[in-house]
């Protein structure tokens, strides 16, 4: 069990309702940006002089830009539907984690600036002052938030939690305050390609080494392109996939699937990064910024179609804002949709029995599914509804056979968040962390316990990092979670080609990075 400085909640059989501990996560602060990260996406180096005008004027553009921002602070009746529903909550019991909690730190704020009755008479309405001491407020618990979504889906008014933390955080960015590992992230991305600022030469490296292994361990030349013009499938993955495990083994899969479906692509070292960490920051130009890259990427490599590796929020960013963001597509094969989602390509080369598979190859596992948040409640998959849910299920069974779902209740559009997504996943938030995803763990526990599970697979790299940070916590083991398209790569028959000899390469790289800012 890894230690903790902290105390980790005790798992149970069922995630109950905590008692109510005010301020219990008051003294969790994610580190701040410095300038020349701030200066990097064009926010101020510093707490800027009269932020408090400042802010409230960002927090009047946003009101007007975005409408439904304006009907979440004035639409909430105090119902209570959302209160046990936050994962960070449950975990940490401070009543400024639940959704309610944490949105009324801005209610308060508009209500003071931006209503009549808050601006004659505050204290009857729940008004207060933009002091500096709700803006600190702001910083802790705004970061406490993974923008998963979930409290919307049971909120009878349809509140949005993650719309009003995107907004907090960009009104912070816009006075100087800025999250130093989003932030950082975002830099790294502009000037070389991925969040890791892995360069174009490390990664043809890197990627040639996966190349022979991939052949010493099939025997089979299983081909892992970059920067080949004319192929067919541009692949947009999360940096992770390029060499840190569980991430790798997916992106070994991607390209046996390629494979055997006989598709040239390839990857470009320009857009090295599916990820988006503008929308963690609510910030819409820098996530045009970042869907650019892939667009220009896309145009210099002559591609017909794009397809997202296993990435949860770049799915949610790529299906819902992508042509908005990058459009028009118009210069790809209008056969195919924009984007498409690697699960999608998968499941219709299985549905066109295109891809064999020896599915006793992953009977050492007994599987279960995490649903990552922003691919169940912010996108779909094919050209049915539920589509998110069925065709990562449908890909598991093909692939193996012991497969059992979590309870009903935890998975699906009521998933539990893994507790690192949003723009959390850093180590100086790891209290947050392993006490968010405490639900989640609850679940996992109960289903190994009754069912026999032995793994968890997820198509998101910030779930698999954090999963893999956090399950040892809880006395698990960091492998028990695994990329979907490793059990795909298990499991599939590969079919030799004519020049399987030996490939071309250099040895592999001994790359021992961190992955967290990969995901």
């Amino acid at each position: 069990m890894a230690k903790a400085t902290f105390e980790v909640p005790e798992l149970s059989e069922y995630t109950e309702v905590p008692a109510v501990k005010p301020g219990a996560m008051a003294h969790s602060s994610t580190f701040r940006a410095k300038e020349e990260f701030q200066q990097d996406l064009g926010f101020p180096g510093e707490l800027v002089e009269d932020w408090q005008t400042k802010a409230i004027d960002k927090m009047g553009e946003l009101l007007g830009k975005y409408r439904s921002l304006r009907v979440y602070m004035d639409a909430c009746v105090k119902c209570g539907s959302c209160t046990d529903k936050c994962h960070y909550f449950l975990g940490t019991q401070d009543p400024k984690n639940m959704p309610v909690g944490r949105q009324d730190l801005m209610r308060k704020v508009y209500r003071r600036y931006f209503t009549l009755a808050g601006r004659l008479f505050p204290k009857l309405v729940g008004a207060e002052d933009f002091t500096k001491e709700v803006l600190d407020d702001w910083y802790c618990y705004y970061h406490q938030c993974s923008q998963c979504r979930r409290c919307s889906v049971f909120c009878p008014y349809g509140i949005d939690t993650a719309e009003i933390s995107m907004a907090a955080r960009e009104i912070m960015d816009s006075i100087g305050v800025g999250q130093k590992y989003c932030n950082e992230i975002i830099g790294k991305v502009y000037k070389i390609g991925n969040n890791l600022g892995l360069p174009g030469p490390a990664l043809i490296d890197t990627i040639e080494g996966l190349e022979e292994d991939v052949y010493d361990e099939t025997g089979v030349k299983v081909r892992y392109p970059i920067d080949e013009e004319g192929a067919e499938i541009l692949l947009v993955t999360p940096s992770a996939d390029f060499f840190a495990e569980p991430h790798v083994d997916g992106l070994i899969g991607y390209g046996k699937v390629f494979h055997e479906a006989g598709i040239s692509w390839t990857i470009s070292t320009y857009a090295s990064e599916a990820a988006n960490f503008g929308m963690f920051i609510g910030s819409y130009e820098n996530m045009r910024r970042l869907a650019q890259r892939i667009r220009e990427a896309a145009i210099k490599l002559k591609v017909k179609r794009i397809v997202f590796g296993e990435c949860g929020h770049a799915w949610r960013v790529a299906y819902s804002f992508l042509n908005t963001l990058a459009g028009p597509w118009d210069f790809l094969d209008p056969k195919y949709p924009v984007p498409q989602h690697i699960c999608e390509f998968t499941h219709g080369l299985i549905q066109e029995g295109k891809l064999k598979f020896d599915k006793s190859e992953n009977d050492d596992k007994v599987l279960t599914y995490h649903d990552s948040c922003n691919v169940a409640r912010a996108s779909r998959m094919g050209d049915t509804p539920g589509g998110q849910f069925e065709i990562p299920r449908a890909i598991i069974k093909a692939t193996c056979n012991h497969f059992y779902d979590m309870d009903e209740d935890t998975i699906r559009d009521r998933t539990f968040c893994c507790g690192g997504g949003g723009g959390l996943l850093t180590d100086d938030l790891m209290e947050v962390r392993v006490k968010g995803a405490k639900p989640r763990i609850d679940a996992l526990n109960n289903v190994m316990q009754e069912k026999g599970v032995t793994h968890m697979a997820a198509i998101c790299a910030i779930c698999k990092t954090q999963f893999s940070k956090v399950l040892p916590y809880y006395g698990m083991e960091m492998d028990q979670v695994l990329s979907l398209h490793q059990l795909v790569s298990n499991a599939i028959v590969l079919t030799p080609g004519e020049d399987d000899d030996e490939p071309d390469g250099d040895e592999d790289l001994d790359n021992d990075n961190e992955t967290d800012e990969a995901a």
